[in-house]
């Protein structure tokens, strides 16, 4: 079988992996029929007309509702057996109850790794969100986490499904804008958002977050770690993501993730242009020399930790300079070390952490959201420049 020129290192990788390398190939050339018909459907009506087919099919009443979309949602409303509501609620509390650090985790390495992805980056290219600020980009997904993470979220017809299926439709639409661009390279890049591309966003989400939170000094067990990937493998299979590729186990994200990162050419230029646009965000709200040295500084940090967290493999691939503030990171981890297992030792912290953790989180999504909401509506066009590789 023929795969994607984005597929490389092959040969190594099947030493490594052996078949499995041909069987996760097939994934890079496969989207999510069924958010595909959902929007196929949804595209004869006006915006207006299509918001209200969505409404009504996430919250009721269902009359007008074209039927593909009432399959997608039924789909979504089906929850497997091996969904345990206790389990996720038990994950979500993990990326809560970090607070700063989760949000630092997600932003800096999370996010950065998926920039990192030469083929995977370039939907995100395509549809223009690098003209919209940084901070809000970085604070929709926020809520998304927050939602999903919250108890109960993905129970059908809560807020953290309820926006799972939107994402799941955003993305079928910027796939179906992109299949009609003559831009787009599928024998270079695959389908756009593929299964492959899928599975390791959920996987950044849960197997790459818990990795972070240990690099910073926060103390995880792996009934921890694998209740978050619980959580994040119902996440995945709301969102559309073949349930063959969503991970059972730890073991089974590291040998995941793995093939995915070895078979992933380096990153390229829209991957740097990606990552600059994030971290260096703040810059572009400094209005006086006074606050512009300060956010330099601040900007300064964030590379340095964000160096940290991804390896300076990925940094010097993506243009990070490696500044002073690196040295110092060994002691703020020594401080978190600390600290966590003092928390964990207090009896009657693990309420109040996790409130502290949650406050943060809607501290920051209202701050970056700007008084606006995080309402992921299907594009009706994309508006980015031609990728560059």
């Amino acid at each position: 079988m023929t795969f994607p020129s984005r597929y490389v290192g092959l040969t190594e990788a099947r030493a490594r992996h052996g078949e499995r390398v041909d069987r996760l190939g097939r994934f890079l050339t496969r989207g999510d029929p069924l958010a595909d018909a959902a929007v196929a459907a949804l595209a004869e009506r006006g915006p207006r007309a299509r918001e209200q087919a969505i409404q009504a099919a996430l919250h009721g009443p269902s009359e007008g509702v074209p039927e593909a979309l009432a399959a997608l949602v039924a789909h979504c409303s089906d929850v497997p057996f091996w969904v345990d509501f206790e389990r996720a609620a038990r994950g979500g509390a993990v990326c809560m109850r970090a607070g700063v650090l989760s949000g630092m985790v997600l932003g800096l390495k999370s996010l950065v790794g998926g920039y990192c992805s030469p083929a995977g980056n370039k939907p995100l290219i395509f549809s223009g969100r690098l003209q919209e600020t940084a901070a809000r980009r970085l604070a929709e997904t926020g809520r998304f986490v927050q939602a999903v993470c919250e108890r109960d979220g993905m129970r059908p017809g809560h807020e953290g499904w309820r926006t799972s299926v939107r994402v799941r439709l955003m993305h079928a639409q910027v796939r179906h804008l992109l299949s009609k661009d003559p831009r787009w390279k599928a024998e270079d890049w695959g389908t756009p958002i593929n299964q492959v591309d899928m599975a390791g966003t959920v996987l950044l989400f849960s197997h790459v977050l818990a990795q972070g939170l240990q690099q910073l000094g926060v103390t995880l067990s792996r009934d921890e770690r694998e209740d978050l990937l619980h959580l994040w493998r119902h996440v995945g299979r709301v969102l559309g993501t073949e349930e063959e590729l969503l991970s059972t186990s730890e073991h089974e994200a590291e040998v995941l993730w793995g093939l995915i990162t070895m078979t992933q050419a380096p990153p390229d230029e829209d991957s740097r242009t990606l990552a600059r646009a994030l971290l260096e965000s703040p810059l572009r709200d400094a209005k006086t020399r006074s606050e512009r040295l300060a956010t330099e500084r601040f900007v300064s940090i964030t590379y340095a930790l964000s160096r940290y967290l991804i390896g300076d493999t990925y940094a010097d691939a993506l243009g990070y300079p490696k500044s002073r503030w690196r040295f110092a990171l060994p002691a703020v981890r020594a401080l978190i070390v600390s600290g966590d297992r003092v928390l964990r030792g207090l009896p009657g912290t693990e309420g109040v952490t996790l409130a502290a953790g949650m406050a943060y989180w809607q501290h920051s999504i209202q701050a970056g959201l700007a008084g606006a909401s995080a309402t992921f509506p299907l594009p009706e066009a994309l508006r980015g420049a031609d990728p560059r590789s």
